[in-house]
């Protein structure tokens, strides 16, 4: 009998364990019951975000997944609690990791595109809203794109309302070695923006605000067809909202932050198929 093909979720769970294992130890302390690894929670835990699923229903997926199980090396199932305190376990800090890992499967060109967009957190705690008192609904995030292939190099997520300009320098000092060209729209006009990426040897091409004709002068030298690949970056931001659904499940932010990451590593495992 002929062998099946792999199916996409096979290839993406196999790419996703092998980011794993380079990104995290295999327990998380020596003390642990080494009934399941790190990197097969890892995994899971993108599997559930990419499938818009609960912990619940992802395990009963899995049940009639074979391969699934097999590329995991799960001999047995954890419980939804197990998988629950993992996320909670797992600090952003290894979702970054593995995010900027993620978009080395890609052959980015450097031409970088800088882009934010509102998410729903109708799931936040209203405990902590009230507390806090926050009435935005939405988080806002700020994807890096990388306008070839349209990997996501890293996000920044906030419940404020910070501007784009305040944004920025941080995820250039981030990725100062990823970013050849960085393009951005009115919203990151700032000279300190500016000399921060020359600093960097990164070249912005951001437009203007134009309050006078000199401004306008400057738009008008800017490489269009260059600067119009910024429109990859909001393209990115709606297939994350389109193609993983209501992922920003938790009832609080710091949670929400972590599977906002995680969709960002699958959309990159996803392109890299």
């Amino acid at each position: 009998m002929k062998a099946l093909p792999k199916s996409q979720i096979l290839r993406f769970t196999e790419k996703a364990i092998h980011l794993a294992r380079r990104a995290v130890s295999r327990y998380s302390s020596k003390f642990s019951k080494h009934r399941y690894t790190l990197p097969q929670h890892v995994v899971l835990l993108c599997l559930k975000v990419r499938k818009d699923t609960t912990y619940r229903g992802l395990l009963d997926e899995l049940i009639e997944m074979p391969r699934i199980r097999h590329a995991l090396g799960l001999a047995e199932l954890p419980t939804p609690s197990t998988l629950c305190k993992a996320f909670n376990r797992l600090d952003m800090a290894v979702w970054r990791a593995i995010l900027t890992l993620s978009a080395t499967l890609l052959p980015t060109s450097g031409v970088v595109g800088v882009d934010a967009s509102g998410f729903d957190r109708s799931h936040a705690s209203k405990h902590y809203t009230k507390r806090a008192e926050l009435t935005i609904q939405q988080l806002k995030v700020t994807l890096l794109v990388d306008t070839k292939v349209n990997a996501i190099l890293d996000l920044h997520v906030t419940t404020t309302r910070k501007h784009d300009s305040q944004i920025a320098p941080s995820l250039i000092k981030r990725n100062p070695e990823d970013i050849g060209i960085l393009l951005g729209d009115k919203g990151y006009d700032d000279q300190k923006i500016r000399q921060l990426a020359r600093q960097h040897e990164v070249r912005p091409l951001i437009k203007h605000r134009e309050f006078t004709s000199l401004h306008k002068a400057w738009n008008a030298r800017l490489d269009a067809d260059l600067y119009g690949q910024r429109s990859q970056s909001e393209a990115v931001n709606s297939t994350l909202k389109r193609k993983y659904g209501a992922f920003v499940r938790s009832r609080r932010w710091w949670k929400q932050f972590r599977e906002l990451t995680i969709a960002c590593l699958s959309h990159n495992i996803d392109r890299s198929l």
